[in-house]
């Protein structure tokens, strides 16, 4: 942080251990690129750890200052949000009020002063869901997700509506729209991409919020944040723009700049999810 602003990273982690471990000559983690870039706050998701597990990975950045604040998946394994504030927050809460998903891993939120005055901060990991087939397995995922959304929603409507500034950021698991998936023809009966999905985010677009990374770049594809380890989706920017920021109207006016922080090549990736972060005035 410093006197001209502030910034908020989200980043999907894909498993907090996998993401600190240094896995070639030019891959050295998540945690030398923190100290590269150092934001002010960093959103984390699917970091599939407990707590104790969670804050050995990432004890160089608490040794140097950054406060933690976690919740993990009653599930092994599975979900996991975090905050990283260099910044004490003063105060936390876990999940949105649901008795389903606020022992889930998928949303954790904090209230912290960055200089401007108090701002809420959410880190959000929304369930992926699954298209709707004949397979139990994709009829659960589909329900579930459907189930989020229907709570989440009014969750959001009600955080637009107290008066405080608020970033809510992380793993959306929804493309808003065409310019959002490189291949959106091919994906329009797969789940991110399902049309209530995208139904839901304009719904919550036309509440008030902002999506401050299409502002800022336009109508245009992308910018992408997320790649299949599959294939050459990666070298040909094959990508989904399903990490972004959502943003209350008058902080969403003191945006100034919003970044995907893509690595080089494909080794130097430490998570198949690239940083995002929204740079405030």
């Amino acid at each position: 942080m410093t006197d001209s602003g502030f910034s908020i990273t989200t980043v999907n982690v894909n498993g907090i251990r996998a993401a600190v471990k240094q896995r070639n000559e030019h891959n050295h983690g998540m945690l030398p690129w923190l100290d590269e870039y150092g934001p002010d706050v960093v959103l984390l998701q699917e970091v599939r750890a407990t707590d104790a597990i969670a804050r050995k990975a990432l004890a160089p950045a608490l040794a140097a200052g950054w406060h933690l604040e976690h919740t993990e998946s009653q599930i092994k394994g599975r979900a996991g949000v975090g905050i990283l504030s260099r910044t004490e927050p003063t105060a936390v809460r876990t999940g949105f009020g649901s008795a389903e998903f606020d022992t889930a891993g998928r949303y954790l939120e904090i209230d912290v002063d960055l200089g401007g005055g108090p701002i809420t901060i959410g880190s959000l990991y929304l369930p992926s869901g699954a298209a709707l087939t004949d397979d139990p397995k994709d009829v659960e995922k589909y329900e579930e997700k459907k189930r989020f959304l229907a709570e989440f929603g009014p969750y959001l409507r009600e955080l637009l509506h107290s008066g405080r500034d608020a970033v809510v950021a992380g793993d959306w698991n929804i493309a808003p729209d065409e310019r959002d998936i490189k291949n959106w023809k091919g994906n329009v009966k797969n789940s991110g991409f399902l049309p209530h999905e995208r139904e839901w985010v304009a719904g919550v677009l036309d509440d008030g919020w902002v999506d401050v990374a299409r502002r800022h770049h336009g109508d245009v594809a992308g910018p992408y944040a997320w790649w299949s380890w599959r294939g050459k989706a990666f070298d040909n920017d094959a990508g989904w723009r399903i990490d972004y920021h959502l943003v209350t109207p008058e902080l969403a006016g003191r945006t100034r700049e919003t970044r995907v922080h893509r690595p080089e090549a494909y080794d130097r990736r430490w998570s198949d999810h690239a940083p995002v972060t929204a740079f405030f005035d």
